[in-house]
């Protein structure tokens, strides 16, 4: 786990997986119609590791998806 990781994961997000574009659009949708906030974050070269070395192009596209339930609004 790196920093930021483990920053979202203290601040209420929870790692849910990987995806890519046309899928990872349609994820976001799900999840927000669900009622969760959606953060997507880049996925990092140290993830995939050294047998992945020429991957680096789909890498760019590839997006780690954290959920977390929506903040309700303070009733005054």
């Amino acid at each position: 786990m790196n920093q930021q990781e483990a920053e979202l994961l203290a601040r209420g997000w929870t790692r849910r997986f990987v995806g890519a574009p046309p899928r990872l659009k349609e994820v976001v949708e799900v999840y927000e119609e669900l009622g969760f906030e959606v953060h997507l974050e880049p996925q990092t070269p140290e993830e995939i590791g050294e047998r992945c070395e020429g991957c680096l192009i789909a890498l760019e596209s590839l997006r780690v998806v954290y959920t977390r339930p929506r903040r309700s609004p303070i009733a005054l």
